[in-house]
């Protein structure tokens, strides 16, 4: 029963790795070509078909199982732990990368389709059927649920996706190669196979010591810019380019700041909601993990506390600890008067009952659900439950210029919760134009109480920012809800164009 207990404990391998392969390609998608939700609905959906055919092919396989057996598990090692080297690589070199990435899920899915028929051909002499079939999905199903728990938490955070890649495709064919010892006495071309596992290895151990030399030439051809900082979280990748004199920080290789322009960003962001605002003792900010608004919040003396929630601890630490981040936000995130903490905001919103005077909305744009439900009915209303009286938010509404339709669909979101809601927008260079949404929890305001000499950009003239022309404008006005989140589709559907 050792060998049976074996091949069983391959099934749980086969599971494990196959479900890695297939999160790496749908996280690879996400990060390249954005969209996350088709990119992930794809890959899972042709991973699930092409293990059908995978499936339906092995039937065909009639002789010599546990030799093909072990030869498709090197395949599936061999061609799985390259996967995301190779997807990183030709990214950049490819007119139709997306043809590449579900043919390598394809090829593994067939793979991983073909070997769990032999199997149970190769088991049904040592189970009764019923056993037989209860054992090798149980087997299958509690590998899926550790692969769908481990990758996030732990192999990504730890190691990132070509390091995770290659260690489970080492780990395929180490398997394949125990099996060629294993069973000796029934492979007529076990030395054959042995060498083929030995070299698969050697192939797999060499690119896994250059695995980070492969990531900083992909990554260099995919910023054309210097990379001289990248760190991979459980929640993103971190990159921070330098070109001249400007550093750019790309978040899941979308650019989240240009140390050129991003003082226009923060200080319209910023400034015009505490120009017009009677208090400002208690402040919160959403998001703003890079301590650039808070940098801003903290150039009015009469700010006595900020409490910034950001989900990214690591993020967070980086830009308390790493000199070129400090140096960005001027150590704002370390000031005595800054608190910050890690949770999610949708959640965290929940949890505690502080009210603030001015709340700062600083997310990312709405690319999928789990950003989409931060731009909700529901979320404005935990907001407004946390805000004084006559107190002020803003939200980075995206841009009305290349996304009008969002932009105005959080316009209309925000009203229907709040009564004064001011659409306004400011030139980017790095970006274009920019929208933002400032909302007051009361009557409105329009008399500057206070102001901050030396600002590089914003003037407090709040109304020069106010007017949009024909071309940023929309009759489509939605409410995004959080059962619906029409949002999400129709930025995608906007930025897609880009």
């Amino acid at each position: 029963m050792k060998i049976e207990r074996l091949i069983l404990f391959t099934i749980f391998i086969i599971s494990t790795c196959g479900l890695i392969y297939e999160l790496i390609a749908g996280t690879i998608a996400s990060y390249l070509l954005g969209d996350s939700i088709t990119q992930f609905s794809l890959v899972i959906g042709i991973y699930l078909f092409s293990m059908g055919i995978g499936s339906f092919l092995s039937k065909f396989i009639t002789k010599n199982l546990i030799s093909k057996f072990i030869e498709i598990e090197l395949l599936i090692g061999l061609i799985g732990g390259l996967s995301a080297p190779i997807l990183f690589l030709i990214f950049n070199y490819v007119d139709f990368f997306e043809f590449y990435l579900y043919f390598i899920v394809f090829l593994i899915g067939c793979l991983v389709g073909l070997e769990i028929p032999i199997l149970m051909i190769i088991l049904q002499d040592k189970f009764k059927f019923n056993t037989l079939v209860s054992n090798v999905f149980t087997f299958d199903y509690i590998g899926a649920l550790l692969a769908s728990i481990a990758f996030p938490i732990f192999f990504v955070p730890k190691f990132g996706l070509i390091n995770t890649s290659i260690i489970f495709g080492i780990i395929n064919v180490i398997v394949g190669l125990i099996m060629c010892y294993i069973f000796k006495d029934l492979l007529k071309n076990n030395f054959y196979i042995k060498v083929k596992a030995f070299l698969m290895l050697i192939v797999l151990i060499i690119t896994l010591l250059n695995a980070d030399k492969i990531l900083s030439f992909s990554e260099k051809g995919l910023y054309g810019e210097n990379i001289i900082f990248a760190k991979t979280t459980k929640y993103q990748r971190l990159v921070l380019t330098h070109e001249n004199s400007d550093y750019k920080l790309y978040l899941n290789n979308n650019l989240q700041f240009s140390s050129f322009d991003e003082y226009r960003y923060h200080e319209a962001f910023v400034h015009p909601a505490i120009s017009l605002s009677k208090n400002i003792d208690n402040i919160l900010i959403l998001g703003g993990g890079d301590g650039m608004a808070a940098r801003e919040i903290l150039k009015y003396n009469d700010v006595k506390k900020i409490t910034l929630v950001d989900l990214d601890s690591e993020m967070t630490n980086e830009f308390k600890t790493n000199k070129l981040f400090v140096k960005l936000n001027e150590n704002s995130l370390n000031s005595p008067k800054v608190k910050t903490i890690n949770k999610d905001a949708f959640i965290w919103l929940d949890k505690y009952a502080f009210k603030y005077d001015i709340i700062f909305i600083d997310f990312p744009d709405p690319s999928n659900f789990s950003l989409g439900k931060l731009y909700s009915t529901s979320f404005y209303k935990k907001v407004k439950s946390h805000l004084n009286v006559n107190g002020t938010v803003v939200i980075q509404s995206t841009s009305p210029f290349f996304a009008p339709k969002s932009f105005w669909c959080i316009n209309t979101t925000l009203k229907d919760t709040f009564v004064n809601t001011i659409p306004y927008h400011v030139y980017l260079p790095s970006f274009g134009e920019w929208g933002f949404n400032l909302v007051f929890n009361g009557n409105e305001k329009s008399k500057i109480i206070r102001q901050v000499p030396n600002l590089k950009f914003y003037d407090f003239k709040f109304n020069n920012f106010c007017f949009f022309s024909k071309d940023m404008q929309s009759s489509d006005l939605i409410i995004n809800r959080l059962d619906n989140q029409n949002l999400v589709t129709i930025f995608n559907q906007e930025w897609s164009k880009y």
